[in-house]
């Protein structure tokens, strides 16, 4: 039987910063006929909604053995894709044709951040790099403290990157340079993995392994303000782990921000206020749609949050402990992708399911993209592919 990613990605990758690599006694003696993480059995269902495969196109190793998530992104027509051995590609986003490739030669572990004409990537080995988006020809590449696992965002005048040993860095736009960097004091136990940097303005939005979302001034890296999304409880330092890991989401002035064994949180960006927070334990992120903001908890539930903060609009737990992915709203549904490589389609009005399918058997990690009614699935096998979704009563 295939272990549960959200296994995996909670328990297995937790990791003593101080000491490298740390296991969990007794984890693996579970048998799994007791195990109350097993992932639940699909269920079938009537399906309104159908996937159509537009397109389908190989990017190198896709995710690698590294358990990373690197994301494509979308512009000016364009998808923009990378893989875990070092391959880039440009494709056009209606057919999947080839715009360019370039081989970096370097082990990828974050990415893509995309900004007007540059496109930006991190690497395992501490790097980051920035690409001329029209060709793939190397701008620069700069040297950090340690792995980036989340895209590196850039304004024009400044690039941000954040690295696994809980620094945020800011580059020079132009040449790579260091201008700053920032030291969250990373806990003793976390996850592996980090949030999404936030470039808005002038502003830095990032989430940390200590529970604190924190503003930033782009250009000097000075602390705006901090917010905090969960506090540390327990007595173990499993139970104190807190990461504010995946994909933030950004209305207006209105930031929504999720952590592992914490609470799904809505702050004022200008000025770090916290204007609600609902419990949830959840290391994929979130995104916001219909006037909901979408969360998946660790054990399996889909979960719809109002978005003024006065509660839940709806919850789908028929997917239990199936190591869900941040959920994507694509046109009126909802799409999410478990570890088995299924994507489920559900209805943001109730969160019924509509529609399945299964794009890649050995997984989907990566955030999922959407366009109008057309989601863009990385597979960890390194397909990357688009599916036109319609209604089948049509």
């Amino acid at each position: 039987m295939r272990v549960v990613l959200t296994r995996w990605s909670v328990l297995l990758l937790c990791v003593l910063t101080l000491g490298g690599c740390s296991t969990i006694k007794g984890w693996f003696e579970i048998d799994d006929d007791e195990d109350p993480r097993q992932p639940v059995e699909l269920e079938k269902f009537e399906q309104t909604v159908k996937a159509k495969r537009l397109w389908s196109t190989g990017v190198g190793d896709g995710q690698g053995d590294g358990l990373y998530r690197i994301e494509p992104v979308i512009g000016d027509g364009r998808i923009y894709a990378a893989s875990a051995d070092g391959e880039v590609k440009a494709l056009d986003v209606t057919n999947g044709r080839r715009v360019w490739d370039a081989d970096l030669e370097l082990p990828i572990s974050g990415g893509v951040g995309l900004y007007e004409n540059s496109i930006f990537l991190g690497a395992s080995d501490g790097f980051v790099i920035r690409l001329d988006a029209s060709n793939g020809d190397l701008v620069w590449r700069a040297a950090v403290t340690g792995e980036v696992l989340a895209p590196p965002q850039g304004n024009g005048k400044v690039v941000v990157a954040q690295t696994y040993d809980g620094k945020l860095h800011g580059l020079d736009f132009t040449t790579g340079e260091r201008l700053w960097t920032y030291d969250s004091n990373m806990p003793v136990l976390t996850i592996r993995g980090t949030s999404t940097p936030i470039l808005q303005g002038n502003r830095v939005i990032a989430g940390f392994s200590n529970g604190r979302v924190v503003g930033f001034e782009a250009a000097t890296g000075a602390v705006e303000w901090e917010a905090r999304v969960a506090i540390p409880q327990g007595r173990s330092e499993i139970e104190r782990i807190v990461d504010v890991d995946g994909s933030m989401a950004l209305l207006g002035n209105e930031l929504f921000a999720s952590s592992y064994q914490g609470f799904v949180v809505s702050i004022d960006i200008n000025t770090g206020r916290k204007l609600w927070e609902r419990p949830v334990s959840s290391v994929s992120g979130v995104s916001q749609g219909f006037g909901n903001v979408y969360a998946s908890d660790e054990d399996g539930t889909v979960i719809a949050f109002l978005r003024t903060g006065q509660g839940q609009r709806w919850t789908q737990d028929a997917l239990g402990w199936r190591g869900l992915g941040r959920p994507v709203p694509v046109s009126s549904y909802l799409a999410v992708a478990d570890f088995e490589g299924y994507v489920h389609l559900l209805s943001q009005v109730d969160g019924s399911f509509v529609g399945r399918f299964r794009p890649d058997s050995d997984g989907v990690r990566a955030d999922m993209l959407s366009d109008g009614n057309v989601l863009y699935v990385f597979g960890n096998s390194g397909d990357l592919q688009a599916y036109e979704l319609s209604s089948t009563s049509r």
